[in-house]
């Protein structure tokens, strides 16, 4: 049996698609980003968070289209390290303060610069990257202040697919889109 053809649906402007070439690494903010920006403490002081499956399966496809992503959070917790230990994320800062300096010493690592960067973040101490990145994203609830520097707004909200909608962009900008759209149409296990 042939496997499908599946054209890709989803567009972008061709001038939003221009300015996103050439990443190849991404900056992802976890409140308010990769979640709905609620923290919840329980009696003991334990953190919970709900992840969207949207936001990880695209950060695994970002991984793939050879896009790195990159994790830069100014809060630690053991339901953050999990999340990203799951969607195999190699690089990563927790309680980071500084986010510029953290992001420096990611930056070295790879060896990229500002121009192959590219950042989502949806409040003031997400600025700093956002505006010196390539491509700056931010959600769509995300802070006025945030929003005017973005180069691209997310229909979609903080932690309710807005860092699928960010990781969407830039695999389409780079080419990568459509090949892991149609890789996903066959599977390892799928009768010979």
């Amino acid at each position: 049996m042939p496997t499908p053809v599946l054209s890709p649906v989803l567009s972008f402007p061709p001038e939003l698609l221009l300015k996103a070439q050439g990443i190849r690494a991404a900056i992802f903010d976890v409140d308010g980003v990769l979640t709905d920006g609620r923290i919840y403490i329980g009696a003991g002081g334990e953190e919970f968070k709900a992840f969207n499956t949207l936001d990880g399966h695209g950060l695994k496809l970002l991984a793939q289209g050879g896009i790195e992503p990159i994790v830069i959070t100014g809060r630690d917790s053991p339901a953050v390290r999990r999340r990203v230990a799951d969607l195999g994320i190699r690089h990563a800062v927790y309680g980071a303060h500084d986010k510029l300096a953290a992001a420096h010493g990611v930056m070295a690592t790879l060896q990229v610069d500002w121009s192959q960067l590219a950042a989502i973040g949806d409040d003031w101490p997400d600025l700093p990257l956002m505006t010196r990145v390539a491509f700056a994203c931010a959600p769509a609830n995300a802070h006025a202040e945030v929003l005017a520097v973005a180069h691209h707004v997310t229909t979609a909200r903080g932690g309710y697919g807005a860092a699928r909608e960010c990781c969407d962009v830039l695999l389409t900008a780079c080419g990568a889109y459509a090949r892991l759209l149609h890789g996903h149409l066959t599977t390892l296990d799928a009768s010979p």
